[in-house]
């Protein structure tokens, strides 16, 4: 496991978040391995519909994977299986174990980002001890249709400034609002298919990257 202890700040803005149905046929580790390749410094596996075996042995691959490239990686939910394959830490949703149930069971040194839809989730999720949390859907993306009418980029302007910990743009994020949401106040972005889904998820990767501000870790 890298070792990163949660900090008001992160050494990543992009945060890749899996989706092995939008590769276009194409194998999950390959696509996350070119963007990585491409600068990717984080990676939330996401596939919720797996069984825990295959979700384990994806997993472990994807850890494996991560480290090659210096890369951290989080489990979507599933705290047993983030412990056993020694990830970075874990992405919690509305209905995940409570963040501070979570943090005793992870202790100090993985990190917990939350899934937040509105100012009262993401206050909340701060107070409760998130490292920092994801904010949308910022625009509309078929993958968070579920969640409701976009957020929309006043709402993002409006939540990120109130935060101590970073926040990260998502729902329908591509090259061409990506500065527009970092503006707004967003630390960084969070997206699936303008990475997962792309012709050359490495060139993506880097153009994404680009549009972002450097972004490095503070030191303890």
């Amino acid at each position: 496991m890298i070792n990163r202890a949660p900090s008001s700040s992160l050494d990543f803005n992009l945060y890749l978040i899996t989706d092995r149905q939008a590769t276009g046929g194409r194998d999950l580790a390959l696509v996350v391995e070119e963007a990585l390749k491409g600068g990717v410094k984080a990676v939330q596996l996401r596939e919720k519909d797996l069984s825990s075996r295959d979700l384990y042995e994806l997993a472990f691959a994807m850890r494996k994977l991560t480290e090659r490239y210096d890369a951290a990686l989080f489990i979507n939910d599933r705290i047993d299986i983030a412990l056993a394959v020694d990830a970075d830490g874990v992405h919690l949703g509305g209905n995940s174990l409570p963040i501070h149930r979570a943090r005793k069971v992870l202790g100090k040194k993985r990190l917990i980002g939350v899934s937040c839809h509105n100012q009262v989730n993401a206050l909340a999720a701060q107070d409760f001890g998130a490292d920092f949390i994801t904010y949308g859907p910022v625009f509309h993306t078929p993958s968070k249709a579920a969640f409701g009418s976009p957020v929309g980029v006043d709402s993002l302007q409006e939540v990120a400034p109130r935060l101590r910990i970073p926040v990260f743009a998502l729902g329908g994020i591509t090259s061409r609002n990506t500065r527009q949401v970092i503006s707004a106040g967003a630390h960084g972005i969070a997206l699936i298919s303008a990475v997962i889904a792309a012709e050359n998820p490495c060139e993506e990767a880097k153009t994404l990257l680009a549009l972002l501000p450097p972004c490095t870790r503070e030191e303890e």
